[in-house]
């Protein structure tokens, strides 16, 4: 025997109505199937929302309208799917339900209010139009059919109406007598029971899944089968964690366990007894037969390597917290919490004991919270009024994740697992608790970061995938080349398992986004279609509800205004990297803003190509000062495109063209005068002073000019190339008296030991590391304490968009460390 029941999302409309007939005619052709039914997706609620609405009684008509216009459609459409139907009869079923619905709530206007016998009544209307319209397609298709009536053979235990509980035995019992044919298909309406007195009754929450599985007890070696929306039970929820693993299989207790915490698989009340008679169950998806589903067993003997099984949550949890000033309180008061606690029928999800601090803290559902907090203060009155326990302290707005684990002795490394997950992403742990059934393990967290906690748990357990999620701003020549370069190195990253992943793009006008990750092939065609031009709230706004794990702004500008909005960058979640030196050489203010910012959020912050391009300079020189070493004096040509410049005149060639042949390389700012205000440099070596430690701002660089004061004031680039030609002698004779002393002529920046920083152009010696630098290359000397009289030396080309690409490249890839 299978019983098969299908779920409301099974059921949505004409279309899946045949899906499940074509379902329970496979399953028929090998043994006798019994198929138990919700109803309609979205009916129930509508019909709680009727007694919700009670006092409205045109709200109520509006509502009822609905629903029985859903019906009469869904008839419609199964009739033009199947013309041999016959539809009076379920018309006629459809208007007599609705009769009595109506009568039903004459029944609440004349007492004013709706009794739970009523309530029970009215809200399991969908279950039982969905056997009826079931029972006309099967017998359209000549199929015998039983229809067991679930008030008359289910017998509920107790008096209540909303959430009932089924004898068992008795109820086996009734099924038993009833000797349906082997030849018959057997339909039933979930969710509904009958008392002692045959009044309806309702089965609660996943009161179908229970109807199922009490009937899967009543017929000897049956298999249960759950039929939804989904292949089976997963990791963790698909629609939150898109890479969610299919368990094929499961044990009871497994499944409780995730059941416990959240997880939207099956109430433990349908899975006991199921347990308890052994009875396999699957879960299967409607909309894809073929899956191979989730199986559930008594003992899950299977060979996967990960002992894990799930990762669930709940939301809006709070935590009470009762202390006592005495240990010897305490071992009174514990045993007196949970006992009352119970009495009210209050659900403690986790228990947390503090024995140092003489206290215990559990988390119970915050709708549960107020009842608690008066059975509690009630119980304990004595103790509070004379201060045998501290005040009892309430947390709300906080959630549970909780990691079920078959595999008890590998609890230490998921613990460390899920501690390095959550630190990646700035979680705080508030509180840890192992399960009594020592198969799972719970944290509390704070409700806003359950979502975010959840992917970067999962994550760190079942995928070895390193993700990093960047939004690039800029795309002019570095921008561009980074792309291009991190599409030939995609395949090569992921055979790292590295990830990178484009959520977005900007320029100056347009910014396209997509958080699941844009294709690197076509975007230029899509920024060019999009007239939106980059903020963040627009940004944050977009990628609300993917809870990115490592979300990056890469600032690839020279904006000033960019620069500006590295702090609220950081503090929305981001890490930065940028070879943007405007945010560096701000004020000293916004310069500690920026890593105030980072010490709070722990994000993190790469401008390694803000000095030397794609040189290793300023993470080099922090690991050397992070292990005791103080910088003496430091020298460097730090301007790849005066480098070139100055190498060319060493060559002959004059000023002006030198500048030219830069400008056409690419090595020069668009206007080549921000390089010969030696501004540039000056900032490069405003942030290598910062970072030893010098509080300077811009303008305590002493910039020597290498240019007269007027022709900085052109802004028309082929204007100002012309204008210096008139320099072009000057410059060639400079060159030459510097050579006639056996030196060549550089553009330096300098650091001295007092902190004195100043940008001028000097003539160094052939003995210097300096002497022979051209061609766009950088070098930096360092003297230090541990670098002395032999100086530490960076040399390489400091300019370009493939080698500063390059850095950021690397930078971005510093993130995952």
């Amino acid at each position: 025997m299978k019983i098969l029941k299908f779920g409301g999302t099974s059921l949505s409309n004409a279309k899946n109505f045949f899906n499940v007939v074509t379902i329970i005619e496979k399953k028929s052709q090998t043994e006798q199937v019994a198929v138990v039914l919700s109803a309609p997706e979205k009916i129930t609620n509508l019909l709680v929302s009727t007694i919700d609405n009670r006092k409205d009684k045109k709200k109520i008509s509006i509502i009822i309208d609905e629903i029985k216009n859903f019906f009469l459609k869904l008839v419609y459409d199964i009739k033009q799917i199947e013309k041999k139907i016959i539809d009076t009869k379920i018309l006629e079923i459809i208007n007599n339900k609705f009769l009595k619905l109506n009568h039903l709530f004459q029944e609440i206007y004349f007492l004013k209010k709706c009794p739970d016998n009523i309530k029970a009544k009215i809200i399991c209307l969908g279950e039982y139009l969905s056997v009826a319209i079931i029972n006309v397609i099967l017998k359209a298709k000549l199929h015998n059919i039983t229809i067991i009536n679930p008030v008359k053979k289910f017998l509920a235990k107790g008096n209540n109406y909303l959430n009932a509980s089924i004898d068992i035995k008795i109820s086996q019992s009734k099924i038993h007598s009833m000797n349906i044919p082997k030849n018959h298909i057997i339909l039933m309406a979930g969710f509904t029971a009958g008392n002692k007195k045959q009044e309806t009754v309702i089965l609660g929450r996943n009161g179908s899944d229970y109807s199922a599985a009490i009937l899967s007890t009543c017929f000897k070696n049956s298999t249960c089968e759950i039929w939804t929306d989904v292949d089976g039970i997963y990791t963790c929820d698909p629609k939150i964690i898109s890479n969610a693993k299919l368990l094929p299989t499961l044990s009871y207790q497994e499944a409780i366990e995730l059941s416990h915490f959240g997880a939207k698989v099956l109430h433990p009340r349908t899975i006991y007894p199921l347990k308890k008679y052994n009875i396999l169950c699957k879960i299967k998806n409607t909309h894809n037969p073929s899956a191979i589903g989730t199986k559930i067993v008594h003992n899950n003997y299977n060979n996967e390597c990960n002992s894990i099984k799930g990762i669930t949550y709940l939301n809006d949890v709070t935590m009470f917290i009762i202390s006592s000033y005495n240990r010897n309180t305490m071992i009174d008061v514990i045993p007196r919490i949970f006992s009352c606690i119970s009495l009210a029928k209050i659900w403690v999800i986790i228990i947390n004991q503090a024995s140092a601090n003489n206290s215990i803290s559990f988390c119970i559902l915050t709708t549960e919270s107020k009842k608690t907090l008066d059975v509690l203060n009630n119980t304990f009155e004595f103790e509070l009024k004379n201060k045998l326990l501290k005040p009892i302290k309430i947390i709300n707005k906080l959630a549970t994740i909780s990691i079920v684990n078959s595999n008890t002795q590998s609890e230490t490394e998921i613990s460390k697992k899920i501690f390095s997950s959550l630190k990646k992403v700035n979680i705080n742990t508030i509180a840890i608790s192992k399960g009594s059934s020592k198969l799972s393990i719970s944290i509390v967290i704070k409700n806003k970061n359950v979502i975010l906690g959840m992917r970067a748990i999962h994550q760190e357990i079942f995928s070895n995938k390193n993700t990093i999620e960047i939004f690039l701003i800029g795309i002019g020549g570095i921008g561009k080349t980074f792309l291009q370069q991190l599409k030939k190195q995609t395949q090569y990253l992921h055979s790292k398992n590295i990830f990178l992943k484009i959520i977005g793009i900007s320029n100056s006008k347009n910014c396209i986004i997509n958080p699941n990750g844009l294709n690197l092939k076509n975007w230029e065609e899509n920024i060019n279609k999009i007239q939106h031009p980059f903020n963040l709230q627009y940004l944050l706004n977009k990628i609300k509800n993917h809870y990115l794990i490592n979300p990056t702004i890469i600032d690839c500008t020279s904006n000033q205004n960019i620069a500006n909005q590295y702090v609220s960058f950081i503090n929305a979640g981001f890490h930065v990297v940028t070879p943007n030196k405007k945010a560096n050489t701000s004020n000293l203010i916004y310069y500690k803003k920026i890593r105030s910012a980072l010490i709070t959020s722990k994000k993190k912050f790469f401008y390694d190509t803000n000095v030397g391009a794609g040189l290793p300079v300023i993470e080099n020189l922090k690991q050397l000062l992070n292990t005791g070493d103080k910088l003496i004096h430091f020298k460097g040509i730090l301007s790849g495109s005066l480098s070139f410049i100055f190498g060319q005149l060493e060559d002959g060639i004059t000023l002006s063209q030198a500048t030219k042949k830069a400008q056409t390389l690419g090595l020069t700012e668009p206007h080549p005068k921000d390089d010969l205000s030696g501004i540039d440099v000056a900032r490069k070596l405003l942030i290598l002073a910062r970072e030893v430690g010098y509080e300077l701002e811009l303008k305590d660089i002493k910039i020597e000019p290498l240019l007269p004061k007027e022709l900085y004031k052109i802004s028309n680039v082929n204007d100002f190339i012309i204008k210096l030609k008139d320099l072009d002698e000057t410059f060639l004779n400079k060159v030459k008296k510097a050579k006639k002393s056996g030196n060549h002529l550089k553009f330096i920046g300098i650091i001295n030991k007092d902190g004195n920083c100043q940008v001028k152009l000097d003539e160094v010696h052939k003995n210097d590391p300096l002497y022979n630098v051209k061609n766009g290359e950088n070098a930096l000397v360092f003297y230090s304490k541990y670098y002395q009289p032999l100086p530490l030396i960076l040399r390489g080309y400091g300019a370009g968009n493939n080698v500063t690409a390059s850095g950021i490249f690397s930078d971005v890839l510093r993130i995952l460390s």
